[in-house]
């Protein structure tokens, strides 16, 4: 097939959480070629006109969308989306509708809480209802790759959760809420359409080694994108704890599974849950548009499947295509 890798406009000086699309371009580009399509990458550009003129001229008979950001911003990625859909060509992963929701955390919060799924409680400017004693942690709404998240994102009271959203907002732009924050247990459900069906990859969990005891444990910016940072070094993915917790590992299936079908989500997704020290989920973040770099969490759940990094996009296309 002739298949173009649709991804975001990522300037050179653009941070590592940026780059990283082009990365998951170019693996995807290296891997549709070795499986025998006519692949390309192509940077999207929010303009009909321009958009409509570049599937005229390289006649895909798909688009992989690895657009996470547009203006600059993960709150406009639908648009992506929106357009593929209007112009009538398939492309990979989830439509606009779904991104959108997923997209705005406190939204996707309170869809959430309206199908009766856990998510733990939240509160947002300016009247930051709700805030009591406990630790909080302070969040973007729309920007996702941790942005914004370090140990200090974990904060006592109303006060702190205030002025640490206000200073956030001034350095980051956008919106920012705050999140009950769950000591326990991490993990992420990687799931991939098959016959039309959500299939849950093996889940991992997130270990945090050598943390501080009273340190909070989140993947901040550092952990997830600074080589050269302890805590990226600290921060292991395992998948060994499903054998001996096969309730626990039933239970985030189930909640991943209902998620996928309450968002309206196809092709693939992940579903990030904290699991309290009493044992009971909270489902954090519902992740339309996941990492495909082949060494990101992803392909490490598709690898613990028996698939590897080619079977994983082939998947990803055929879904594509029975939409």
């Amino acid at each position: 097939m002739r298949v173009i890798i649709l991804h975001s406009d990522v300037p050179p000086e653009a941070p590592p959480d940026d780059q990283d699309t082009l990365l998951q371009a170019r693996a995807v580009e290296r891997t549709l070629k070795h499986l025998g399509h006519d692949a390309a990458c192509r940077i999207f550009h929010p303009d009909l006109d321009v958009l409509e003129s570049m599937l005229e001229r390289e006649c895909p008979d798909i688009v992989f969308n690895l657009v996470e950001t547009v203006w600059g911003r993960g709150i406009h990625a639908p648009v992506a989306a929106a357009m593929l859909s209007e112009a009538g060509v398939p492309f990979t992963g989830c439509g606009p509708g779904a991104i959108a929701a997923c997209g705005d955390k406190v939204f996707a919060k309170r869809i959430l809480l309206g199908a009766g799924l856990p998510t733990a409680e939240w509160s947002e400017p300016p009247a930051w209802r709700g805030i009591g004693d406990g630790r909080w942690i302070v969040k973007s709404v729309t920007e996702d790759a941790s942005l914004g998240l370090d140990d200090e994102a974990v904060v006592c009271g109303r006060e702190a959760a205030a002025a640490r959203a206000q200073a956030s907002a001034a350095r980051y732009g956008g919106r920012w809420f705050a999140e009950r924050y769950v000591e326990g247990r991490e993990f992420n459900v990687a799931l991939l359409e098959r016959h039309g069906a959500a299939f849950a990859l093996p889940i991992g969990e997130m270990l945090f080694e050598q943390w501080g005891e009273m340190r909070p444990r989140i993947i901040g910016y550092a952990a997830k994108w600074d080589e050269a940072a302890a805590d990226y070094r600290d921060t292991t993915r395992v998948f060994d704890w499903r054998e001996r917790d096969p309730k626990l590992n039933r239970m985030l299936e189930f909640i991943a599974r209902e998620c996928w079908l309450l968002f309206g989500l196809t092709g693939y997704a992940r579903v990030d849950l904290r699991v309290d020290r009493e044992g009971f989920p909270f489902i954090l973040e519902v992740n339309p548009n996941p990492c495909l770099e082949p060494n990101a969490g992803f392909a490490a759940a598709g690898e613990q499947a028996g698939m590897s990094y080619d079977e994983l996009i082939t998947a990803i296309l055929a879904a594509a295509l029975r939409h």
